[in-house]
């Protein structure tokens, strides 16, 4: 049975940190087997309390902290990839709670040769009990709100372009190397590119399953969808050719927003077109909120997800576009390659 070294970034986990290392606890994997990295951030709440109780109390479990100062999640996960000596990594989150079975089903499939990287789904949950919480859990996990992000609804073990927390034999590294630091957001999508550049499969099996806790709040929404559109640009000029159909209608759909206003001063029939964009996009999130909302049996929803889908869809357009037109981006990533 090989060893298993299961890497976290984190940073001020205090509220899910428990759960985590709880269900890692609790995998049907040989204990003697597993060793859990948890990359810390210097946290300045009660995280490390936390953990330091869990050790305590579980001590059969091989857990160390390391610090990563720079609170860039990449660096912290080439750090704990680093301290690892399992032949296996297994990335996890803070915010996740992988089923007892995550562990034994990421290794065998790695083992079947299924690709050179595996994933699982998430079975995505609120991240509090309030409507709101309860509507972007929805949105998070609904093809409109994530378009073809298989990893968050499918039920079909299949070939990818991306997986959340993937696993892998740490000699795939000498292949491709480790995370890019560079990043503060997208590093899995941009290490899943290079496993696929160096002729890698990308494997999504919905056997392996976590549960992943949704933001709580549009605020917090907005703020994770800002940072994906805003880095996924970083990436997308190393990668052009990794750009899916899902990630190109946001910044479209934003700047025709600001475009056709603007243009219609010039030609008045665009006002026309462009109030036929704003209801028709009104009108599906309207539809798709009442749906889902005689589905789950909460009228809540019907206010809810179009506000956390607008919310997605927006802020990833925005920060995309942001990203793309400021010129410190092109300097940044010619750094980054030289």
């Amino acid at each position: 049975m090989p060893k298993v070294s299961i890497i976290v970034p984190c940073f001020n986990e205090e509220n899910t940190i428990l759960q985590l290392l709880d269900a890692i606890y609790s995998q049907d994997f040989a204990r003697q087997n597993l060793e859990v990295i948890i990359a810390d951030g210097l946290s300045i709440d009660k995280t490390r309390e936390r953990i330091a109780k869990f050790q305590k109390s579980k001590a059969d479990l091989h857990l160390k902290i390391i610090d990563n100062p720079s609170r860039r999640i990449p660096v912290g996960l080439n750090l704990a990839i680093a301290a690892a000596e399992g032949e296996i990594i297994l990335r996890l989150d803070a915010h996740c709670v992988p089923r007892p079975d995550y562990v034994s089903k990421s290794v065998k499939a790695l083992e079947e040769s299924r690709g050179w990287i595996v994933g699982g789904i998430w079975e995505v949950q609120p991240g509090r009990s309030s409507w709101i919480a309860q509507s972007i859990a929805i949105a998070a996990a609904h093809p409109l709100g994530i378009g073809d992000a298989l990893y968050r609804f499918t039920e079909k073990a299949q070939e990818v372009d991306t997986v959340p927390f993937g696993a892998f034999k740490k000699s795939l590294l000498e292949k491709v190397g480790g995370f890019d630091e560079s990043l503060q957001a997208n590093e899995d999508y941009e290490f899943n590119a290079r496993i696929r550049k160096a002729g890698g499969t990308v494997w999504l099996d919905p056997v392996i399953k976590s549960i992943y806790y949704a933001r709580e709040s549009l605020a917090a929404l907005a703020r994770q969808y800002w940072r994906y559109g805003y880095w996924k640009v970083r990436m997308l000029r190393r990668y052009p050719e990794t750009i899916r159909l899902r990630q190109a209608l946001p910044p479209i759909f934003v700047a025709s927003l600001v475009i056709i206003p603007l243009l219609s001063v010039r030609f008045p029939w665009l006002e026309s077109v462009f109030l036929l964009e704003v209801v028709s996009y009104l009108a599906i999130l309207i539809v798709t909120a009442l749906l889902a909302a005689l589905k789950q049996k909460r009228m809540h929803i019907v206010v809810g997800l179009p506000l956390a889908i607008a919310t997605m869809h927006v802020a990833w357009g925005a920060a995309f576009l942001f990203s793309a037109l400021e010129p410190r981006s092109w300097r940044l990533i010619g750094h980054a390659n030289g």
